[in-house]
């Protein structure tokens, strides 16, 4: 049986790294891009673009399964794959809480048209790579 990370190892991960991979799916097939998180607790967040295929996938299957933290310094160089749901905001006021500096290249600032906030409500948390080795289970649920 696996063992289960705390709370704050996750948090750990997700305040030192910022870039990770998401996937969604389309036509039965899984599509991965990396994506800038930010985060509030354990509930994920990023921006995008309405014209992307990601919108038209999340509008179809709203699961996605996410990467982040992987450093490619070996055992001990804990990452986390995250499953959540992901739904799609045009909602001015998230979108500006959003806003930094690191989203001018893609959009003209907040009132950007073409502006979304994904926010990413995570169902299961796997910590891996640790000193261990054994991977470990966490589900935000059961806090």
């Amino acid at each position: 049986m696996a063992n289960t990370p705390t709370k704050e190892t996750i948090i750990t991960i997700l305040n030192q790294h910022q870039i990770g991979t998401m996937a969604t799916v389309a036509q039965n097939k899984p599509h991965s891009r990396y994506m800038t998180f930010f985060h509030d607790q354990l509930t994920l967040y990023t921006a995008t673009s309405k014209e992307t295929h990601k919108v038209d996938d999340l509008e179809h299957n709203p699961y996605v399964h996410i990467i982040i933290g992987y450093t490619f310094d070996g055992l001990g160089d804990e990452y986390i794959e995250i499953e959540g749901s992901c739904a799609i905001h045009d909602d001015q006021a998230m979108k500006e809480k959003l806003w930094n500096d690191q989203l001018k290249p893609w959009f003209d600032g907040p009132h950007d048209p073409n502006y979304l906030v994904l926010k990413i409500t995570p169902s299961l948390f796997t910590l891996k790579n640790s000193q261990g080795g054994q991977e470990q289970l966490y589900q935000p649920e059961n806090d």
